[in-house]
């Protein structure tokens, strides 16, 4: 009878010590399953307060990227159509009286024109990329100044272009000047 007990006593402990570690293997894997909703709630919160901060960068961003092309091009146009005017004074092709030596419209500074010298079948060209005809804020026409328009003006006389400007109205990220005063 000793040795019954001692049996019984044996495999109870056995099973007792088996009950005691699946018990934290299954809380393991249970733990490992998923996230509690507690974790769940904050993880979501964090990703929403990162979102509000970076949508509004990420649009300041997007301007910026078009306040350079904008200096970019208005630069370029302006450069080209100073070259025009130094190579109208010097000579290099006939152009229309009263226009003071300035190209008549864009697109010549873009098509280039015809030299004067012996090489007649040779164009001088002032803007290698058309896209540069096009204002990145309105993606539209620039707002053209003639030599005999004001200086402020917002109408095109036609007779020239002396000068090129945004059409858009909107603000600097400055937020004291207009794309139009650039």
């Amino acid at each position: 009878m000793f040795r019954g007990d001692r049996i019984s006593g044996v495999m109870a402990f056995r099973q007792l010590r088996l009950v005691r570690v699946s018990r934290p293997l299954r809380r393991a894997r249970a733990a490992q399953a998923g996230m509690t909703l507690l974790e769940l709630l904050i993880a979501s919160s964090i990703l929403i307060l990162l979102a509000t901060v970076a949508i509004p960068m990420a649009r300041v961003q997007v301007i910026r990227k078009r306040e350079d092309l904008l200096h970019y091009r208005l630069r370029q146009v302006r450069d080209a159509i100073d070259r025009y005017k130094d190579a109208a004074d010097k000579g290099l092709f006939q152009v229309q009286a009263g226009t003071e030596n300035y190209p008549p419209d864009l697109e010549t500074l873009y098509t280039g024109v015809k030299l004067t010298s012996a090489q007649q079948d040779t164009k001088l060209r002032f803007l290698r990329d058309r896209s540069l005809l096009v204002d990145p804020m309105t993606n539209g026409e620039w707002g053209k100044r003639s030599v005999q328009d004001d200086a402020d003006s917002t109408s095109w006389g036609g007779q020239d272009v002396f000068d090129v400007y945004s059409q858009s109205s909107g603000t600097a990220l400055d937020g004291k000047t207009r794309y139009s005063e650039w």
